[in-house]
């Protein structure tokens, strides 16, 4: 079982920034696909970012393009998304995910098989 710890989440005004952040501290290896998801009230879980076990690939959702940014940290099993230019649609409960070991890149939450507990993101206007 592998645990995933996010952190960093948190209540900010439209325009302002956020860096949740996602520790895997059972893992002594960065070689797993790391992805962000996001779920608004009454909605479904979306995708929102993701990087390569490698570091060298990410994907966004067109939403969050040139706003936020995913990243590894240099002890590879924790990541980072730094969220620039909030707005209020992008309030929801934001989850961490792990895919399995050397697995590429993907949007789909089926894809992945650890989740974290959530962190709230609440931005208002």
């Amino acid at each position: 079982q592998v645990q995933l710890v996010e952190s960093g989440g948190g209540w900010v005004q439209a325009g302002g920034s956020l860096r949740p952040s996602c520790a895997a501290p059972g893992r002594t290896s960065g070689n797993y696909a790391r992805g962000w998801f996001r779920q608004a009230p009454g909605k479904e879980r979306e995708f929102v970012a993701v990087v390569s076990w490698s570091g060298s690939s990410t994907d966004y959702t067109d939403s969050v393009k040139g706003r936020f940014t995913i990243s590894r940290g240099s002890a590879k099993n924790t990541v980072y998304l730094q969220m620039n230019s909030l707005k209020p649609e992008d309030t929801a409960v934001y989850y961490c995910a792990s895919a399995p070991r050397f697995a590429p890149v993907g949007r789909s939450p089926v894809e992945y098989d650890y989740w974290g507990q959530g962190t709230q993101v609440t931005v208002s206007s």
